[in-house]
C-alpha cells in the first residue's frame, strides 16, 4: 500500500497560522469517521478538545479519549478513528521550528500524553481568534513544555510487525472480550503456540497474556469514554472478569487506576 503525504493545503476546517513555522486546524468529525493511513511533512499534536478518537501507526494502536493527545512526529504514517464524536484541535509544527524552539529527543516518536486541565486550556486559548501574536508564542511555547513529560502508555496496544504474530493480534482485537488460547490462535495463523508465544514477547515487549489483558482494559476504556453511564459491574461482565474486583485489579495494572478513578479523571 502507497502512502501518500497529505498537505497542510488540502485539509478542509477552520485554520490559523502563526507565519513562522505553525498551522493550527479545528474540525469536527462524526463517530465512525475514518481518516486513512497517511502521514504529513510535519509533526503534528492531535487533541479531542471532545469525543474519543483512535490513533493507528505501525509500531501501534493508540486509544485517545478527552483526557489525552497523541504527539504523531514528521512523516510518520497514521490513520484516524472517530469512536465518538469530537472535536479535533490539532497544531502543525514545521520542522525547522521543532530545531529551532524543542530541546527534546522524546518527540522523536509518537505518543499519548495526559491532557493536564492547564494543557486543555493552553490548547483552547490557541484557537480562540486572539491575533495576538506575543499571546499565540508564549502558548505554543506553554503547551511544548507540558508536552515535555513521560508518556502514557496505559492507553497503547503494540502492534507486533511478524505477519503470522499481527494476524493473531488482530483476531484479538476484533474481539478482545472472548477468551484466546494461544494454541487454538497459533493452529489459525499457522504456526506453534510456542512460537506464537515467543513472537508476542519479542515483538511486543509483553507475554501473549499480558497483550491479550491490555487490549482488554483498552476496550474497557473506550467504553468508559464512549457510553455514559456505563457501570463498572456491568462493564466488568462485558468483558468477561468473574467478578468487579477482578476487573478493577487487572484494570489497575495496566493504568495505576481504578476504573472509577479513570472514569472520573477522564
Amino acid at each position: 500500500m502507497n502512502i501518500a503525504e497529505k498537505p497542510i493545503a488540502a485539509i478542509l476546517g477552520r485554520r490559523t497560522s502563526t507565519g513562522d513555522g505553525i498551522h493550527m486546524i479545528a474540525n469536527s468529525y462524526r463517530k465512525g469517521f475514518r481518516i486513512e493511513t497517511h502521514m504529513h511533512r510535519e509533526a503534528q499534536l492531535v487533541y479531542a478538545a471532545k469525543g474519543t478518537m483512535q490513533v493507528t501507526t505501525p509500531n501501534g494502536r493508540w486509544l485517545v479519549p478527552p483526557d489525552r493527545a497523541v504527539w504523531v512526529p514528521a512523516l510518520s504514517e497514521h490513520a484516524i478513528d472517530v469512536l465518538a464524536d469530537i472535536e479535533m484541535r490539532t497544531l502543525y509544527f514545521e520542522l525547522d521550528w521543532l530545531r529551532r524552539e524543542v530541546r527534546s529527543h522524546s518527540l522523536e516518536a509518537e505518543f499519548v500524553v495526559r491532557v493536564s486541565p492547564l494543557l486543555h486550556q493552553t490548547i483552547l486559548a490557541l484557537f480562540d481568534d486572539r491575533s495576538d501574536p506575543e499571546r499565540t508564542a508564549l502558548l505554543l511555547r506553554l503547551a511544548m513544555m507540558e508536552l515535555d513529560r513521560a508518556e502514557d502508555s496505559a492507553t497503547f496496544i503494540p502492534l507486533p510487525r511478524e505477519p503470522r504474530c499481527r494476524r493473531a493480534a488482530h483476531i484479538v482485537l476484533a474481539d478482545p472480550t472472548a477468551d484466546h488460547e494461544i494454541e487454538n490462535l497459533a493452529s489459525e495463523v499457522g504456526t506453534s503456540a510456542r512460537t506464537l508465544s515467543r513472537l508476542f514477547s519479542s515483538e511486543t515487549q509483553l507475554s501473549f497474556k499480558s497483550w491479550c489483558q491490555r487490549a482488554r482494559i483498552v476496550a474497557a476504556i473506550e467504553k468508559l469514554s464512549t457510553h455514559a453511564g456505563v457501570s463498572v459491574k456491568q462493564l466488568a461482565s462485558d468483558l468477561g472478569y468473574a467478578s468487579v474486583p477482578a476487573f478493577s485489579h487487572a484494570f489497575r495494572q495496566v493504568t495505576g487506576k481504578t476504573p472509577t478513578e479513570f472514569a472520573g479523571k477522564a
